[in-house]
């Protein structure tokens, strides 16, 4: 049977399933209840377009919160608008301009990618297993 994948990561190549999309989210899931993020809370999202993004938006949603994806391109002073104005508590980004933001708001928590338990790019073992990240972790 051939596998189905349902994204490609653009800096790296490596595809990935809807399995191993569904697995990442399930460890992430995990790892957001345990930093303290509560049904209804609001969670920033500054990550570029690609797996982590996806991972990140499912295990914010099923983990009870909110998501609130921002552009990780936006021009920093925009990016800390947007973050302000969202009185967000909880933003997971590597993007440095954003964690900064987040310093000067209501957030209180920060994740990166790492922080979620997805497998950073080195970590990886093999085509179709792959994410990438680190940890921005303020928790």
């Amino acid at each position: 049977m051939d596998e189905r994948y349902v994204i490609v990561d653009a800096d790296t190549g490596v595809k990935f399933t809807e399995e191993q999309l569904d697995e990442r989210s399930a460890v992430a899931i995990v790892q957001l209840r345990r930093r303290g993020v509560r049904t209804g809370d609001t969670v920033l999202i500054c990550l570029p377009v690609g797996p982590d993004l996806l991972v990140a938006t499912d295990a914010v949603i099923a983990a009870g919160g909110v998501a609130y994806p921002v552009p990780a391109d936006l021009p920093a002073a925009t990016l800390r608008d947007r973050v302000r104005a969202s009185r967000a508590r909880v933003l997971i980004s590597d993007v440095p301009h954003a964690i900064r933001a987040a310093e000067e708001s209501w957030v209180r928590i920060v994740l990166g990618v790492a922080d979620l338990g997805v497998p950073r790019r080195d970590d990886t073992a093999g085509e179709g297993d792959a994410g990438h990240g680190q940890g921005a972790g303020r928790a």
